[in-house]
């Protein structure tokens, strides 16, 4: 197959069917082939998915034809100034002829267009040819996260309040995240105030972390790990596969597991330029 033939172009929200089954077929034939759950359950979350980031403002988005056919695809969060890759998905007829690659250096060149000064993804701990793709594309693992689910813990923590974010607290939650990543991640705040699903938690009477959701696509930041505990005891459910946790916290991650939590997989944090080691504890999103 001719890969040099290979076209990349604008996706469109014309492109989301499309995009969205090859989606979750290279997503849940991945997983199947190393025995993992499959990171969308179904057909129609892929679709909806991919819908999504097609038709946001805030992500750019390429799609790779052959043929006249459309087998691939990858996006670009530039909600904030640090962008965050994928999903990034090839049709599972084509993958490893360089058309995953293709698509990451056309959102490299976008980032590096845009002057953003860092690039961050995550990726599956037992997809080595991502992680091998990306490395060599000058990537650098920086964490080891679990991604953890299960039956909500529901209850409060003394000494911390949570509650439904407002828009009064955007300058709040910035503060909290430029202190511990040395950058905001506005963008995506603002998202999560307009959908309803961001929670602040308080403690002495100010903010001191919040969660854009407790979910595999959100992100969370806390200056203390007892911070976060007291957002993710809260949290009603967790969305998607689950929570991202950092492995390195240890003792944020033995509570998940103490309070019924169980690990679904492992993955590797990967970054591009700017890059601080966090001072605080923080969740990433499965975009970073």
């Amino acid at each position: 197959m001719a890969i040099v033939d290979l076209i990349l172009r604008p996706g469109t929200a014309d492109d989301a069917a499309e995009c969205g089954r090859i989606c979750y077929e290279a997503f849940a034939g991945i997983a199947e082939e190393h025995a993992f759950p499959p990171d969308f359950p179904s057909p129609d979350v892929g679709v909806a998915v991919i819908e999504g980031a097609l038709t946001h403002p805030g992500f750019y988005a390429v799609v790779a034809e052959l043929d006249g056919r459309i087998v691939g695809s990858n996006f670009l969060d530039e909600r904030s100034a640090v962008v965050g890759v994928g999903p990034i998905t090839v049709d599972p007829t084509v993958q490893n002829a360089g058309v995953g690659r293709r698509l990451m250096r056309d959102v490299m060149e976008r980032a590096d267009e845009r002057g953003a000064p860092g690039i961050r993804l995550l990726q599956s701990g037992y997809h080595n040819r991502s992680f091998s793709l990306y490395v060599s594309l000058g990537f650098v693992h920086r964490a080891t996260v679990a991604c953890v689910q299960g039956p909500p813990i529901g209850r409060a923590m003394p000494g911390y309040t949570v509650r439904e974010a407002t828009d009064a607290d955007l300058g709040a939650c910035n503060e909290v995240c430029r202190q511990v990543h040395g950058v905001d991640r506005g963008g995506e705040v603002a998202d999560a105030l307009k959908q309803g699903t961001a929670r602040v938690v308080e403690r002495a009477g100010r903010v001191t972390g919040y969660a854009t959701d407790l979910a595999f696509f959100a992100h969370a930041v806390g200056e203390t790990t007892p911070d976060l505990q007291a957002l993710i005891a809260a949290a009603p459910h967790f969305g998607g596969p689950g929570i991202l946790v950092p492995a390195d916290d240890s003792v944020l991650l033995r509570w998940c597991l103490s309070n019924g939590l169980k690990v679904v997989q492992l993955m590797s944090l990967m970054t591009i330029g700017l890059y601080n080691r966090p001072d605080g504890a923080y969740l990433p999103s499965i975009l970073y």
